[in-house]
């Protein structure tokens, strides 16, 4: 209930911000990012573009990447334009829901021999039809969380060094979401059980669980990442957020009476996309964050997951599920398709509609 009051009323927690900051709001103290590289996925409307304006005008370094060139480099102008202080903006093509494609962008990041301070996993997709990625996976797990696990995980050593030769702490932001909560186990049908069900076509498509799952991936994503991070001993944290509830893309491009309504109705817990991208601005760049990581945050402040998605067993399972996956893909002209996965169908018909 106290929770309820403080978001309604935008009250101030104890980070000293609430529900009504803005991410330039947050990011206040922060006013010299110069010495930052970021990667933010989904950074061409929404939730994403802001965050990516926001860490501009802050002089930050940006790498935008982008399933279409074309609406990225739109994105990369209007940064330029908007954002005198702007470091530079570079644009690189980049498929989520493809492994493929995923390792491609890494290799061309990576040749850059650019730093890398900052990798924010904001991207993504909610698929209303059932479809399966170019691997075989179901498609808004693909995109939502398989693809930025790899991601991450191709990454994760130039973060590592970038930290080490700078003393800069490197960040990972999981962007995630309330709705994590919404997937609960049915019996046995865990999280790995459900998506290798629904894949196999064995577990009716529910295109809301199968959001919630993506969701509760990150989450579980997050905390296992923590866990390898301080084992390695880098100089990197990793946490996940959650938004908040914003009218973006995906909202917007299913209008109807119907919806129109409601949100009218509920107008006035909804945040504006300055408002939803405070908390992944503040997590990604404010001081008081430095050295915390595995932790969930919602209004610039940190908060509990759901049960599950505090469960340290399943985060485990999930983390060893996702790397036979994504080494499966690496070399599956020799091993061929593991047993879970189903042939791509031709006839797919994927309606998802990206969003950041």
């Amino acid at each position: 209930m106290l929770t309820s009051l403080r978001y309604l009323t935008g009250t101030a927690g104890p980070s000293g911000f609430g529900s009504r900051a803005t991410a330039e709001d947050a990011t206040a103290a922060c006013s010299d990012l110069r010495h930052i590289t970021a990667i933010i996925t989904g950074a061409t409307s929404g939730i994403g573009a802001e965050t990516a304006r926001v860490l501009a005008k802050r002089g930050a370094r940006l790498v935008l990447p982008a399933r279409s060139v074309k609406a990225a480099e739109e994105a990369r102008a209007r940064l330029l334009a908007d954002c005198p202080a702007a470091g530079d903006v570079i644009v690189l093509p980049l498929d989520l829901s493809s492994l493929a494609s995923v390792r491609r962008f890494a290799g061309r990041f990576l040749a850059l021999g650019l730093p890398l301070n900052l990798l924010i996993n904001n991207a993504g997709k909610f698929a209303d039809r059932f479809a399966l990625s170019d691997d075989g996976v179901e498609m808004t797990f693909a995109t939502n969380y398989l693809g930025h696990f790899l991601l991450t995980k191709l990454l994760l050593e130039k973060m590592a060094e970038t930290a080490r030769l700078t003393g800069v702490e490197g960040r990972i932001v999981n962007v995630s979401s309330t709705i994590h909560s919404w997937f609960a186990a049915d019996g046995d049908a865990d999280a790995v059980t459900y998506i290798d069900g629904v894949t196999r076509k064995k577990i009716p498509y529910d295109p809301t669980r199968a959001y919630a799952l993506s969701k509760l991936a990150n989450v579980l994503h997050t905390r296992a990442l923590a866990d390898r991070l301080k084992e390695m001993k880098a100089n990197v944290t990793a946490n996940c957020v959650h938004p908040g509830i914003v009218r973006t893309r995906l909202i917007r491009e299913r209008d109807s009476l119907v919806t129109n309504t409601v949100f009218f109705l509920a107008s006035k817990l909804l945040k504006t996309i300055p408002q939803a991208a405070a908390t992944t601005c503040y997590v990604a760049v404010h001081p008081a964050i430095a050295g915390v990581s595995g932790k969930y945050f919602a209004d610039c402040n940190e908060a509990s997951p759901s049960r599950m998605g505090s469960n340290g067993d399943e985060a485990a399972k999930l983390w060893r599920f996702s790397e036979e996956i994504a080494a499966e893909e690496k070399n599956q002209e020799s091993i061929g398709v593991s047993s879970f996965r189903l042939q791509v169908q031709s006839s797919n018909a994927d309606r998802g509609l990206a969003f950041a």
